[in-house]
């Protein structure tokens, strides 16, 4: 479904990613591991087309994603929930949601999204003409994933959805990406919380100063004991 071959990506004259390769295939979850700063936020925002690969191609169901503009990206279904959330703070919940649904076929079945976002997550709901600058930190991330499906995404990436959230609502945003894979849309996933990610996913990455230096199953990689002594602290 998306394959990212051979990317070397720049900051300026700085290489922050050498020759990363590697794929995602229909309906997996897949993960990206990595301490700060291994590339691992670079890699989906260059998948995004927010950076351009001085080499190397990214293909999304044939298509090459790297010689479309950002707009381009999202309307082939490609969506991509931000670290940090990057809401519009003085906006509504529901006027945030509505931005995720501008182009194409989400903005004709708006409506009938918005009432699925609204299942998925009732205190958005509840809080639907809240600004969302007012709203917790685990109910920003909601917000943030439903504007997400908001644009009826084939493949979502997510960078660092736990960050910054207490551990009972770590458990609820894992397991709503589990529930969104489970309705069809395939998952990547950037994430420092190396142990439930490892758990919950099909196959992962291990990305080390800009390279991929191991990959697997979740299981395989758990077992590995580079990963443990690094990630895991075993």
């Amino acid at each position: 479904m998306l394959e990212v071959k051979e990317i070397d990506v720049f900051y300026g004259d700085l290489q922050v990613l050498w020759d990363v390769t590697f794929e995602v295939r229909r309906r997996e979850i897949v993960v990206l591991i990595g301490a700060n700063g291994a590339g691992k936020s670079t890699t989906i925002r260059t998948i995004s087309s927010l950076l351009n690969p001085r080499r190397g191609t990214i293909l999304f169901q044939g298509e090459r994603l790297d010689l479309l503009p950002p707009h381009g990206i999202i309307e082939r279904g490609v969506v991509h929930v931000p670290e940090g959330r990057r809401l519009f703070s003085e906006m509504s919940v529901e006027e945030n949601l509505v931005m995720g649904s501008l182009y194409g076929e989400a903005k004709t079945k708006r409506r009938d999204t918005l009432r699925h976002v609204y299942e998925l997550f009732p205190r958005l709901l509840e809080r639907r003409k809240q600004m969302a600058g007012t709203l917790s930190g685990g109910e920003q991330q909601m917000l943030a994933i439903g504007r997400g499906l908001m644009s009826l995404p084939h493949l979502m990436m997510f960078d660092e959805p736990s960050l910054g959230l207490a551990p009972i609502l770590v458990q609820e945003i894992f397991g709503m990406i589990r529930r969104i894979n489970g309705e069809g849309v395939t998952i990547l996933l950037v994430e420092q919380n190396v142990h439930q990610t490892l758990a919950m996913c099909d196959r992962a990455y291990a990305l080390e100063n800009g390279r991929i230096v191991l990959s697997g199953t979740g299981e395989e990689l758990s077992a590995n004991e580079h990963v443990r002594e690094a990630y895991l602290g075993i």
